[in-house]
C-alpha cells in the first residue's frame, strides 16, 4: 500500500472543515468554541464563494484555528496557497513555531498528504552572503560616527554577523539573538532594489532570501508580515508568491502599516549618500552637482519649521526640483547594467541607482504632491525635526527628514488586494461605535448599509469622502442577511463584478459584565496640555493601593508616563516599572512575574501586552487617545473629510482613538478566570457628544463613575488573589 504521500492528489478527498477543526482541537487538548465554529464556518463561506470577511474574535475564541483550518483545507484541496498576514513578530512567530507545527501534525492523516507552511519577509530581514563577501558601500551615516567607542562596537556587531553567517541556516535577522543595531543590519543586507538577482550574484544559489522564497512558493500556507503585504502591493515585482485568498490577522493595524510603507522620506543626508556611491561610477561634475544640491536642502530644512506643509515655499520647490534634476543626471551617467562590471561592480552601480532613484523618486512625489487644490490632494508632506534641546543619547541625531504620505489607502487595498483575490480580515477589535463600517472604510470596501449608530455612521459616512479615495467614497450598497446573522454588501468593481463583503462577530468567551467594570472617573477635570494634574496623579494612586498593585498604566505620551512613574514612586507601597528604563519585554515579564508591581507605558503596550491572571486587575488609561492635533497625516485626513462634506473629527480622530481605547481594555480579561476593573480618567468619555460611540467600541463591562464602587471592588480582588 503506497504511503499518503504517493498516492495521486486528484484521488483524494479532503474532509470538510467541520470535521478537519474537532480533530485539530482534540489533538491539542482543547475544547471546540462556539464562536471558533462560526468563525471557521464563515472563513469557508466566503473562500469558496468569493466574498470578502470581517471578522471580530475576542480573546480566547481561538481565532487562529478557526482561519488556519478552513485555509489549508482550501489550499490542499486545490493545491494552491493561501497567505496569512500579521502586524507582529509575536504572531508570526505563534503560527510558525507553535499552531502550523500541531495543525500539520494533527491532520495529516485526515489530509492524507505532509502541509506545507513558511514564513516569508522582506529581503531586508535577511543576511546577503554576497555583502557578507564584498562588505558594503559607503554610508554617511556611518563615517559620521567620529566616535571611537561607536565605531568600535559597530565593528564588534559586524564581526559577530560575520561569524552568524557561517552558522545560521536561514540568516533571518529575527532569529539573531541578541540582536544588532540597524547601523550593523546595514553592513550585511541589501534591500530588493539592491540585490542583484538570483541569476547574476555569485551567491545566488545559497542566497537566504531567494531560498525563503523558494520554499514559500512550494507552501500551503505563507505566513508574512503586512509590510511585505503592502511592498508586494506597491512594488512592480511579485514578492508573494501567486495566492487567491489572503488572511489578515491583527487586521486593525493594516492601514497605518501600509501608509508607513506607503511613505517616502528625503533628507541631506540622503542626498550626500547617494552622491557618494554614485561618486565613483560617473564623472565628478556629474555627482558633485548632486551633492551641493543635497547640501543646500539640508540647509534649508534646518531654517524651516518643523510640521505639516499645505503651501510649497518656492526655496524648498527650488532646492527640490535641483535634486530632483541632478539625480535624474546621475541616473544618466550611471546607465544600465554592464556586461564587463565584475559582481563587485554590478553591486556598487546597483546601491548606486537605488539610492539616487529613491531620492529622485521622493522629490518628484513630494513636488507633485502641492499641485492639486488642498481639497483634491491625494498626499500630504510634512517636515519631521528632533527636538530641540533633546538629551544626548548614543545614537547619531537625525537629521530634518521631509516626508510624504498618501493621505488614505483604501484606494489602493482595493485594486491590489480586494479586486484580486478574496480576502480575510480578522481581529479582537474591528468593531467600532458597533459597527464594522468605520475600518472596513478606511480598507476601501463598499458600504454594508447595515443599520449603526448615529455616531458610528457619522464615522463611517465621514470616511466615504476622503479626497484621494474612489474606493472610501459613498457608493450604492446592496444587503442582505447573513446565514449567521452578518450583513452582506456589493458594489461594483468595474468589470461587471459586485465587490462584496460580509461581516461576523465571533463572540467572545468572556462574561463582560460579570468579569469587568469600566470605570471612567467623571468627577475629575478635563485632561489639559501640561502634563496630568495632581488630582489624576492623587486617583492613580488611590486605585492602585486599593487594587495592591497589580496595575497596567496606559499613557497617552511617554512624557505623561514618566510623570507619573516619578511622582508616585516615592508615595505608592508596591514596585513601579516604566517603559524606556529597560526593554519592554524584559519590563513585561518582570510585571507578570511579580503580581504587586506596576507598569505604566505608552503606545505599544496599549496593544502589545498579555498577561492573564492576578498580576493584571486594573488597567488605567489617562485620557481618550486621540491622536496629536499636530499629526500631520491624522490632520490631513480630517481637512479631506472635511472637505467632502463629512464630519473629519468623528471619521478620524474618535475612529483612532475607539481602536486604541478598545485594544488598551483588551489587555485586562486574557483568560476567562480573569477579573478587574478598566479605569478611563478622562472625564469626556461619559460628558461629551461623542462618548457614547467610544464606549460603545469598549467590550460591555458594567460600568459606573462611582469611584467608592471601584475602589471597593478592587480591594476584594486583591484579597482574593492574597489568598
Amino acid at each position: 500500500m503506497p504511503s499518503p504521500d504517493l498516492l495521486n492528489h486528484s484521488d483524494l478527498r479532503v474532509p470538510d472543515t467541520a470535521t478537519l477543526l474537532t480533530a485539530a482541537v482534540e489533538a491539542i487538548g482543547g475544547a471546540e468554541r462556539p464562536g471558533q465554529q462560526r468563525m471557521a464556518e464563515a472563513v469557508e463561506r466566503a473562500i469558496a464563494s468569493g466574498e470578502h470577511l470581517a471578522a471580530q474574535a475576542g480573546t480566547g475564541t481561538g481565532k487562529s484555528l478557526a482561519y488556519l483550518v478552513p485555509a489549508i483545507r482550501h489550499a490542499v484541496d486545490k493545491d494552491t496557497t493561501v497567505v496569512v498576514s500579521t502586524a507582529t513578530i509575536a504572531l508570526q512567530r505563534q503560527l510558525v513555531d507553535r499552531d502550523l507545527p500541531r495543525l500539520a501534525e494533527a491532520l495529516r492523516p485526515l489530509l492524507g498528504r505532509e502541509l506545507k507552511f513558511a514564513i516569508l519577509k522582506g529581503r531586508r530581514n535577511y543576511l546577503c552572503l554576497h555583502r557578507v563577501q564584498t562588505g558594503a558601500p559607503d554610508d554617511p551615516e556611518d563615517a559620521g560616527l567620529f566616535d571611537p567607542q561607536q565605531l568600535s562596537a559597530l565593528g564588534r556587531q559586524v564581526k559577530r554577523l560575520n561569524e552568524w553567517a557561517e552558522e545560521t541556516t536561514t540568516g533571518d535577522r529575527d532569529e539573531l539573538v541578541p540582536g544588532v543595531s540597524e547601523q550593523a543590519w546595514r553592513q550585511v543586507s541589501v534591500t530588493a532594489r539592491e540585490c542583484l538577482g538570483a541569476q547574476r550574484c555569485p551567491q545566488g544559489t545559497s542566497c537566504f532570501a531567494e531560498l525563503a522564497r523558494a520554499e514559500a512558493g512550494e507552501a500551503h500556507i505563507v505566513v508574512t508580515n503586512h509590510a511585505l503585504l503592502a511592498i508586494d502591493a506597491l512594488e512592480e515585482f511579485q514578492v508573494l508568491p501567486e495566492h487567491d485568498v489572503v488572511i489578515v490577522d491583527e487586521a486593525h493595524e493594516l492601514v497605518d502599516r501600509i501608509t508607513s510603507v506607503a511613505t517616502g522620506a528625503l533628507s541631506g543626508p540622503a542626498g550626500e549618500a547617494a552622491a557618494r556611491r554614485c561618486g565613483r561610477l560617473v564623472e565628478d561634475g556629474v555627482a558633485d552637482r548632486l551633492k551641493e544640491s543635497a547640501e543646500g536642502l539640508a540647509v534649508l530644512l534646518e531654517d524651516l519649521p518643523a510640521g505639516r506643509l499645505d503651501v510649497l515655499p518656492m526655496s524648498l520647490g527650488n532646492t527640490l526640483a535641483a535634486v530632483r534634476d541632478a539625480a535624474h543626471a546621475c541616473l544618466t551617467a550611471l546607465g544600465g547594467e554592464r556586461k564587463d562590471d565584475d559582481p563587485a561592480g554590478m553591486a556598487a552601480r546597483k546601491a548606486a541607482r537605488s539610492s539616487v532613484e529613491e531620492l529622485h523618486d521622493t522629490a518628484v512625489r513630494t513636488l507633485e504632491a502641492f499641485e492639486p487644490e488642498i481639497a483634491a490632494r491625494s498626499e500630504v508632506v510634512w517636515l519631521d525635526k528632533p527636538f530641540a534641546g533633546a538629551a544626548a543619547t548614543d545614537r547619531p541625531q537625525r537629521p530634518p527628514t521631509l516626508h510624504v504620505a498618501p493621505i488614505g489607502v483604501g484606494g489602493l487595498l482595493r485594486s491590489t488586494l480586494f479586486e484580486t483575490r478574496t480576502a480575510v480580515l480578522t481581529s479582537a477589535t474591528l468593531t467600532l461605535g458597533g459597527s464594522f463600517e468605520p475600518l472596513a472604510r478606511q480598507w476601501g470596501l463598499p458600504p454594508l448599509g447595515e443599520s449603526t449608530g448615529r455616531d458610528a455612521r457619522t464615522a463611517a459616512e465621514g470616511l466615504a469622502k476622503t479626497a484621494q479615495d474612489p474606493a472610501s467614497r459613498d457608493a450604492g450598497a446592496g444587503s442582505g442577511s447573513h446565514r449567521d446573522g452578518g450583513k452582506a454588501a456589493g458594489e461594483d468593481t468595474g468589470d461587471g463584478e459586485p465587490m462584496r463583503w460580509t461581516c461576523l462577530d465571533a463572540g467572545s468567551p468572556f462574561d463582560h459584565p460579570r468579569a469587568g467594570i469600566l470605570y471612567v472617573a467623571r468627577h475629575l477635570p478635563q485632561p489639559g496640555r501640561d502634563g496630568l494634574p495632581d488630582a489624576y496623579l492623587t486617583e492613580i494612586t488611590e486605585l492602585i493601593e486599593a487594587a495592591g498593585g497589580r496595575t497596567l498604566g496606559l499613557f497617552s505620551s511617554m512624557r505623561a508616563a514618566r510623570q507619573a512613574a516619578d511622582e508616585l514612586r516615592g508615595h505608592l507601597s508596591h514596585p513601579l516599572l516604566c517603559q524606556g528604563e529597560d526593554s519592554t519585554s524584559l519590563l513585561v515579564k518582570r510585571f507578570a512575574e511579580e503580581e504587586r508591581t506596576c507598569l505604566f507605558g505608552t503606545l505599544s503596550l496599549w496593544q502589545g501586552v498579555d498577561v492573564p491572571g492576578p498580576s493584571l486587575q486594573l488597567v488605567i488609561m489617562d485620557r481618550i487617545p486621540f491622536p496629536r492635533p499636530d499629526d500631520p497625516v491624522a490632520s490631513a485626513r480630517q481637512r479631506a473629510v472635511a472637505a467632502r462634506g463629512g464630519n473629519g473629527f468623528m471619521a478620524v480622530a474618535a475612529t483612532h482613538a475607539a481602536l486604541l481605547l478598545a485594544q488598551g481594555a483588551g489587555r485586562l480579561l486574557r483568560s476567562v478566570t480573569d477579573r478587574g476593573v478598566v479605569a478611563v480618567l478622562d472625564p469626556r468619555l461619559v460628558t461629551a457628544r461623542y462618548g457614547g460611540f467610544l464606549k460603545s467600541s469598549l467590550p460591555p463591562f458594567w460600568a459606573t463613575t462611582d469611584p467608592a464602587v471601584v475602589r471597593g471592588a478592587l480591594q476584594r480582588l486583591d484579597t482574593t488573589a492574597s489568598a
